[in-house]
């Protein structure tokens, strides 16, 4: 199975102080855990809202590239 590669781009922080990434499609995401020495969970924002709820984790089937870098705590 060939691993798909997603680049999102950060964005800023939201109301939670996680850090929020763009698609090139403009889809937000989110790292609910974005701390130093953790594996990052990403999920999509609940109807594309900033500030939304996390809704659907990324599938294990692609590899993640965080630009410029990975925002942690």
């Amino acid at each position: 199975m060939e691993t798909k590669t997603l680049k999102l781009t950060f964005v800023g922080m939201d109301s939670w102080d996680r850090p929020v990434y763009s698609s090139d499609s403009g889809t937000l995401y989110v790292d609910t855990n974005p701390r130093k020495g953790w594996k990052a969970n990403i999920c999509t924002k609940c109807n594309n809202a900033f500030d939304g709820e996390p809704d659907v984790p990324v599938s294990d089937d692609y590899e993640i590239e965080l630009i410029p870098q990975r925002v942690v705590w």
